[in-house]
Parts: C-alpha cells; sequence; structure tokens
C-alpha cells in the first residue's frame, strides 16, 4: 500500500512538472514577445499547479522551486516598463485580477518585490498590503510555501538603515513588524499542520513538519539580518513578540525548534543582555519540550563568546550570567518534575562547562553546581542509567580537564559525595580517570588532607565495596586498575605515610596487597634518603618523622605481605630496605631486614627455581653493603653460603657457592679480602660440579656439568658475552691463593672431561671453553703486567 502511495506521488509530480515546464515555454516565449497579457495569462497556468494537495512537503518543494526559478525570470520583465508599457502601480493593480487566489498572490508578490524595489509607494502600506493579502491562503503546505515566497522576494528590498527604500515614512520598525506578522501566519500554519488528516498519520504528519520547520525559520534569520535591528529594539520588541508567539504555539516541535532558532541566528550579545527575558520563558515550554538542549546550546553560544574576548568578560559579571542561568535551570527542573535525571545531570554538566570558561577562578561557582547536582540525586539508589552516568562522567571529568590539576578538585566539597551515585564499575572508571589525570599532568599530592581527599576518591579501587569479592573481577582490568593504583603511589610526597598507610593501602585486601605494598615501600625509601640528605639529626627519635621509624613502619608493611602469600616480593623489599639502612648507617635495622629475609627463605620459599633465584638476590645485595661489622657480616655470609649448598639441584648449588666467593672479596671495601675463604667457595663448588659430572655420567652419560667447570674458571654463564672472570677474576685480582697452578689445573680438567668417552659432545660448553681459553691467550699476548701473570698457564 505504501509503495502504491510512493508512485502515485511519483506520478502526481511529473505531471505538475510537466505541466509547470510546458505553461513555462509560453509563458517566456510571450515575454520574449513583450506580450503582457499572454504572459500573465501562462504564468497563472503555470502557478495553478501549486495548488495540489497531493503531494508531500518534499514532493511539493521540488514542485515550488520548479515555479520559483519561472518567477525570476518573470520578474525581469515586470522591472522593464518599457517592454510591457504599464507604470508598476498600474501592474500591482492587474495582476489582482487573475482568476485563482494561489496565482494572484504569487503574481502579487513578484510585482510587489518590484514596486518596493522602484520606491513610488509607501513600503510599509505595500508590505502591509502583501502579508494582508496573504492571508486568504490557509492551506497549511500551500500557505508556508506562498509566504516563504514572500520572503524571499521582499528580503533585500526591506526599509533598513543605509538601504534604498528607507525614506519619509518608512522605517525599520516596518520592516521588523513585517517580518515578525509573516512569521506568525506561518507558525500558526505550521502549528495547524499537526492536526490535518487522521490520527494514524500522526507519525508521518510530524516527519513532514520536520521538514518544513526552515521555512519559518527563515523569518527569523531574515530579521536578525537587518542592520537596524539594535540591541535595543531586540530586547523591547522583536524578542518579547517572538517569544510570545513561541509560548502560545503551545507545540513541542515548534517550541524547541523555535528556541534553537533564536538563538542561533541571533548575536550573542543580544542573548547576554536579554538573558533573564530568554530564561523566564523556559518554564513556558510543553514539559515534553527538550529543553536541555536548548539551554545546554544557549550556554556554549555565550561560553565560545566570552572565550572570544577577554573584554567581554566584564559584562558577564554585570549582568550577572552565572547566576541566573542557575537559578533558571533550578526553577525548570522544578518545574518538570517528570524531568528524567539524565535531563537534570545534562543541564547542570552544560552550566559547569559554562562556569569553567568565564568564570574559572570562580571554584564557589564550581562547587555550587556540583552542590546543586548532588541534591537532585539526594535519596535516589547508585544511578543505573548509562546515558545519566555517562554524562556525571563528563561533569566530574570537566574540573580535571580545565585545571590539569586534581588538588583542585580535591578542594571541591560536593566532587565526592556525587561520586557516591556511581556503580562500582563507573566509580572505578572515574577513579581510572583521576588517576590518569594526576599521572598526566605529574600532580604532588603532598598534604595528608590532600591524600586523604583523593583516597576517598579512588576507594573503588583500593579497597572492596558492597560485598563484591575481587575474585568476581576479570584479572586483567583488575591488573591494569592496580597498577594504575601503583603509579599513583609515587606521585604522593607525605612525609607521614604511617596514618595513610594504615587506612588505605593496608585494608586493601590480599589480592591488591601485592600492587601497592612496592610503590609504598619504595615511596617510603625515597623519603628515607631526603631525609637523609636534609642537614640535622634527621634520624632522631624525637623526630616526628625519621629514618627509624619509616624502617619499623616498612618493616610492619612487608611482613603483612606474608598474609597473602607472595615470599618473592616480601623478600626483595626486606633487601631493598636492608641496603637503604645500610646506607643510611643503620646496621641493626639493616641486619633485622636481612633476618626478615632468611626467616622468609627458610619458611615460605619452596620451590628450587625460586629459592635460587632468592639466594643470588640476598648473596648480590650483602656484597653491596658495607655497614655491617665482623661479626654481623660473618654471621649473615655463613647462612648465605649453607643455604647456597642446600640447594636441591647440583648445578644450583655450585652457582650459588662460587657466587659467595664475592662476599669475601671487594674492591671497594677496606678489609674485605679473604683469599683463603674465596678460594674454599671456589673448591667447595668445584667438588659440587665434580658431583654433579659423576652423577651425570651414571645417570645419563651427560657432559651437561662440564659448563660448571668452564663457569667456575670463567665467572661467567654460558650465555653472557663479557668474560668477568670467576678464577680469573680473582687471579688478576690479586687473590694470593689463586694461582696460575690452579688455572692449569682446572683447564686440564675442563679438557679431559669434554674428551671423556662417557661424555656427550655439548657445543655450548665448548664454544664456552673455547672463548675463555681465547681470552687467557689475549691476555699472554698482550704483555705487560697481566701477561706476566698468565705467562705460566699452558694451552
Amino acid at each position: 500500500m505504501m509503495v502504491e502511495g510512493i508512485e502515485d506521488e511519483e506520478k502526481w509530480l511529473a505531471e505538475g512538472i510537466a505541466a509547470v515546464q510546458q505553461n513555462a515555454f509560453f509563458m517566456l516565449r510571450a515575454v520574449d514577445s513583450d506580450n503582457l497579457r499572454e504572459a500573465l495569462k501562462y504564468s497563472a497556468q503555470m502557478l495553478s499547479e501549486l495548488r495540489t494537495s497531493k503531494l508531500s512537503p518534499h514532493k511539493y518543494f521540488e514542485l515550488y522551486m520548479r515555479a520559483f526559478d519561472e518567477l525570476r525570470k518573470l520578474e525581469l520583465f515586470f522591472k522593464d516598463e518599457s517592454r510591457h508599457g504599464l507604470s508598476v502601480s498600474d501592474l500591482y493593480e492587474l495582476v489582482q485580477h487573475a482568476g485563482n487566489v494561489l496565482p494572484r498572490l504569487y503574481l502579487l508578490c513578484t510585482v510587489g518585490s518590484v514596486y518596493l524595489k522602484s520606491n513610488e509607494a509607501s513600503c510599509k502600506d505595500l508590505l502591509k498590503d502583501l502579508v494582508e493579502m496573504c492571508r486568504s491562503v490557509q492551506h497549511p503546505i500551500r500557505g508556508l510555501f506562498l509566504r516563504s515566497y514572500l520572503c524571499q522576494v521582499t528580503r533585500d528590498k526591506l526599509p533598513d538603515i543605509g538601504s534604498e527604500n528607507e525614506g519619509v515614512g518608512d522605517s525599520v520598525m516596518d520592516a521588523v513588524d513585517f517580518v515578525l506578522q509573516n512569521f506568525t501566519e506561518m507558525n500558526k500554519l505550521w502549528v495547524r499542520l499537526q492536526h490535518q488528516g487522521s490520527a494514524r498519520v500522526k507519525e508521518k504528519r510530524e516527519k513532514e513538519r520536520n521538514e518544513l520547520r526552515d521555512l519559518v525559520g527563515k523569518n527569523l534569520h531574515i530579521l536578525s539580518q537587518i542592520e537596524g535591528v539594535d540591541l535595543e529594539m531586540y530586547r523591547d520588541t522583536v524578542l518579547p513578540r517572538i517569544l510570545e508567539q513561541v509560548v502560545n504555539s503551545k507545540d513541542e516541535l515548534a517550541q524547541h525548534y523555535l528556541m534553537d532558532c533564536i538563538i542561533q541566528v541571533f548575536p550573542d550579545e543580544y542573548h547576554l543582555q536579554t538573558l533573564d527575558v530568554l530564561l523566564a520563558a523556559c518554564p513556558q515550554l510543553q514539559p515534553t519540550v527538550d529543553i536541555k538542549t536548548v539551554l545546554s546550546q544557549l550556554m556554549e553560544r555565550l561560553s565560545n563568546y566570552a572565550a572570544s574576548s577577554i573584554e567581554v568578560l566584564p559584562d558577564f559579571l554585570q549582568v550577572e550570567a552565572f547566576a541566573k542561568l542557575n537559578n533558571a535551570i533550578g526553577k525548570i527542573i522544578e518545574a518538570q518534575i517528570d524531568m528524567p535525571i539524565v535531563g537534570a545531570i545534562t543541564l547542570y554538566t552544560s552550566l559547569l562547562m559554562f562556569t569553567l570558561r568565564v568564570h574559572p577562578d570562580r571554584l564557589d561557582y564550581v562547587d555550587l553546581v556540583l552542590g546543586a547536582c548532588v541534591r537532585k540525586l539526594s535519596g535516589k539508589p547508585k544511578l543505573e542509567d548509562s546515558r545519566a552516568t555517562k554524562q556525571i562522567i563528563a561533569l566530574l571529568s570537566a574540573p580535571l580537564d580545565k585545571y590539569n590539576d586534581a588538588v583542585t578538585a580535591l578542594t571541591l566539597s560536593n566532587y565526592p559525595r556525587i561520586m557516591d551515585y556511581l556503580d562500582n564499575d563507573t566509580n572505578k572508571i572515574m577513579a581510572m580517570v583521576i588517576i590518569q589525570n594526576i599521572l598526566k599532568n605529574y600532580t604532588c599530592i603532598s598534604t595528608a588532607d590532600q591524600v586523604e581527599a583523593l583516597f576517598e576518591l579512588i576507594k573503588g579501587l583500593i579497597k572492596d565495596t558492597d560485598g563484591i569479592s575481587v575474585d568476581e573481577l576479570d584479572e586483567e582490568d583488575f591488573s591494569e586498575e592496580q597498577n594504575s593504583v601503583a603509579r599513583l603511589i609515587h606521585m604522593l610526597y607525605n612525609d607521614d605515610p604511617d596514618e595513610m598507610l594504615k587506612r588505605h593501602i593496608m585494608t586493601g585486601g590480599q589480592r591488591r596487597l601485592p600492587f601497592t605494598v612496592s610503590p609504598l615501600v619504595f615511596s617510603a625509601l625515597k623519603l628515607v634518603r631526603r631525609l637523609q640528605g636534609q642537614d640535622g639529626e634527621a634520624d632522631g627519635e624525637e623526630a616526628p618523622v625519621s629514618p627509624k621509624k619509616i624502617f619499623r613502619l616498612m618493616n610492619q608493611t612487608i611482613e603483612a605481605l606474608s598474609s597473602v602469600p607472595s615470599p618473592d616480593l616480601a623478600l626483595r623489599l626486606y633487601l631493598q630496605c636492608a641496603e637503604a639502612a645500610s646506607d643510611c648507617d643503620l646496621e641493626p635495622i639493616a641486619y633485622e631486614f636481612f633476618t626478615q629475609a632468611f626467616i622468609l627463605y627458610e619458611e615460605d620459599i619452596a620451590d628450587s627455581k625460586a629459592q635460587f633465584t632468592a639466594i643470588h638476590l640476598i648473596i648480590g645485595t650483602l656484597q653491596r653493603m658495607n655497614v655491617f661489622g665482623v661479626e654481623n657480616r660473618d654471621t649473615l655470609t655463613h647462612k648465605a653460603t649453607g643455604y647456597s649448598a642446600k640447594l636441591l639441584k647440583k648445578a644450583d648449588q655450585c652457582r650459588a657457592v662460587y657466587a659467595c666467593s664475592h662476599l669475601f672479596w671487594a674492591d671497594d671495601q677496606d678489609g674485605i679480602k679473604d683469599g683463603e675463604r674465596v678460594l674454599l667457595c671456589l673448591k667447595r663448588s668445584l667438588r659440587i660440579a665434580n658431583a654433579a659430572q659423576q652423577m651425570a655420567n651414571v645417570t645419563r652419560g651427560s657432559s651437561g656439568p662440564v659448563t660448571l667447570f668452564v663457569e667456575i674458571l670463567n665467572n661467567s654463564d654460558v650465555s653472557n658475552v663479557k668474560l668477568t672472570t670467576r678464577y680469573l677474576y680473582f687471579f688478576e685480582k690479586g687473590n694470593p691463593k689463586v694461582t696460575s697452578s690452579a688455572i692449569q689445573g682446572l683447564v686440564e680438567l675442563i679438557r679431559t672431561e669434554m674428551q671423556s668417552d662417557t661424555s656427550t659432545p655439548d657445543i655450548a660448553a665448548t664454544a664456552f671453553f673455547n672463548s675463555t681459553l681465547r681470552y687467557i691467550q689475549f691476555q699472554k699476548q698482550k704483555g705487560g703486567v697481566m701477561g706476566e701473570k698468565y705467562d705460566p698457564v699452558k694451552l
């Protein structure tokens, strides 16, 4: 049925266009012959095609444009009095004898435009006559297009400042009255169109009305182009009459479109100076009008106006723009009880954007807007509407984006209260926005109050809420969130981490602690180094914050990781703290951290790979420390050596034991050059390697442990390109217990093992050994002191 209707409409349009073209042909032939009567006859027949009621507005517009183009040619003929022989006044009388009213009025408007241009009659009387005559057509579509034509042909001939038509008895006010009267009549026709036809085609009619709206809005555009419409005339005459028509129409579509049209076509300065008048009309609109969009566009235009020049800002203060907008929005929300929550939040978001652009220095205004939003949300459950939560995020993000400083947002008392109305997922999203802003702008959070306010805002990320366990969260999202929190902690510069630690970080639950404890510890160690660099007794017991107090706090903090459990991380943190305590020359504290690390190693680290990694970390940290006395150092090195020899795998034992040799020889520490104990470690590692070799021969006939001999000789892993020697290292450093004969014996031992019948060729081990031999050969050939030392070694 719909397809048939469309086909019929296409047929009617084609027939109408054909008739217009045919009559236009004869009309133009008559014009070329200067035959006025024939031209009027065929033009009237052409315009009669516009009397149809069968076409939709879209199709009618196509037909109208065909006729309009032909009328422009006819108008040129009417202007040339020498061709048709009649004065314009006589011509104006003649066309009124046309048979049908619609063609008559189109011709009257065409001649009327020529009459206006001639200045032979009063523009005021002519305009009044034309606009009154058009009342004869009351069909909505035909009437709208007729009056649109009247607008089009008279717009450049209206009395205006500096125009040819501004003469005695004619004024700008006459032009304004004409346009406003035409606008009023067109708006009535447009609104009346909704009552055409049956109720079943209401949706179709609304679509048609939407297509015709620009015909009505054209009048307002013409008004805005009249130079003589100054601020005073706009405030006293133009705007009140337009708003009266808008309010009285009582039509949702008309009110929304016309309010939007007013905002878009008239100057920003006029809107600012008449803000109270414009806002007073808003509560009088139909409840179904999308007022949030209208006001949002108004505030956006005013914001852009304020940003265009700093010179206009005093005008905003003078008219109290913020107060008027704030009061108007409050009244609208109060009047429209059924307004969805998303509408109210959108209005407050737009008001906040306006405030941030026009009054960026007035934080009290910003907090006032947020407070009004809180009052609107009060008594309601957490938001579940995705559109509303999106607006809330935009509302809360605006101050962050404007000031690029989260500290400013922390001073707003109503900021966290709004976040309380977000559901858990959206709350986390907003918390991530805050954190990313801090990280992006390197914002320093330095006071206890700021830290407290910040953690209140991001509490959804640092602790479980509303009974939702972290086990229910997506693992990837959870890791991303906690890594962001970890980065945030590095931006905190509070000199007293105690309160922050107890109230926030340590209450995050077992899954969060591995992410958050590490940055907290490193931030505390950064504070320790800062205090250590200050003048005075920074580590005194009476000081409010001292390295000793911080280390005690860190000990408690790391201990909490044992409940996670995360022993590997805890051990690394103990060793970091021990090294920091060593830098502060706090031997008892450093020893305590090492003791905790060994206890953790004994009781909680069971995996062989983890043990091997842990013992290397312990050895490496201990080797770098110089704070310990002889007794404490002997105790710790003895434990490290003992645990190295007790590793599960022989290869791990061997590598750990020969790593312990460095605990007894350090170039940069006086007194730690015990060559005897170095040699003991190296020999012990050789015995372990030999045992591993024998076990390999028995079980699988492999030469795998041969690599261990090379490592002992070479102090390097097979994959390490740099040859920092073990036996060779101590030999070069002048350890008297490591002699050339010991190196010679080890070289021969490796060759024997590689050539053994029971061994399987190992390409990596062979390449490793050959590389070591080349190094020795290089040192021999280089000569000098080192060459003389290597000279006894026979390769």
